[in-house]
């Protein structure tokens, strides 16, 4: 127990001090995790509203997918994004392997089904009459769904948190395609892992501590959210 306090008490010390290498970290963490929610979003939201207001062969099989998807390991994400950006994969020649961009698009994976399948959850929720009333008021389709988005936006913006919170905390994606690089692709889970490997606690649990608040504040958020709806 003794080194776990004496890592606790280093801990604080490089977050007060602002540790240049873990603001860094904390910064590109920060940045990877918040561009994949925000792609994953862009392209979650219209895809559950599609969802919601289609009637298409396969949409209950399709549904279910999208749920089981929200397991997907990392590892297998991590292995297949690594596959494609190689240099013996299709988009080889686009040099993203081993970048900040392929985080980005290793996270966005695995945040999307997660962003379609809670905000389904949500729009379904919305009484039908919202956008029958759009409608007969003379508003055009994409308008009556934007009206159903902005009914249930507190359960869909919920629904972006928890694709965030799935990825901020990710490291096997992050891990194969971003090579952990010092500098350039280290995030907060992956230095976690490398510097506990190196013995070094206190930069591991500095970084702990820095990754818990994030979810921490992300839960809360979700949780107010969920109870104004």
């Amino acid at each position: 127990m003794d080194f776990l306090l004496e890592g606790l008490l280093q801990a604080g010390t490089l977050i007060a001090t602002l540790n240049p290498e873990v603001y860094q970290i904390t910064w590109l963490t920060l940045q990877v995790s918040l561009g994949a929610t925000l792609l994953a979003s862009a392209a979650g939201i219209p895809c559950a509203v599609l969802l919601v207001e289609g009637n298409f062969r396969g949409k209950e099989g399709l549904i279910t997918l999208i749920n089981t998807l929200m397991a997907l390991p990392t590892v297998v994400v991590g292995l297949s994004v690594f596959a494609f950006l190689s240099r013996q994969g299709p988009l080889g020649d686009l040099q993203l392997l081993f970048t900040p961009t392929a985080i980005v698009i290793g996270e966005f994976i695995l945040a999307i089904p997660i962003v379609i399948a809670l905000a389904v959850a949500a729009l379904t929720g919305v009484d039908p009459r919202v956008r029958e009333t759009g409608l007969t008021l003379g508003a055009s389709r994409p308008r009556a769904a934007l009206m159903v988005i902005l009914e249930a936006r507190y359960a869909v913006a919920a629904a972006v948190l928890a694709g965030f919170a799935r990825v901020v905390a990710e490291v096997g994606s992050a891990l194969m395609v971003g090579g952990n690089i010092r500098g350039y692709t280290r995030t907060l889970a992956t230095a976690i892992v490398l510097e506990t490997g190196k013995g070094e606690f206190a930069f591991a649990i500095a970084l702990g501590v820095i990754l818990i608040l994030f979810s921490l504040v992300t839960n809360v958020v979700v949780r107010l959210l969920v109870r104004r709806r």
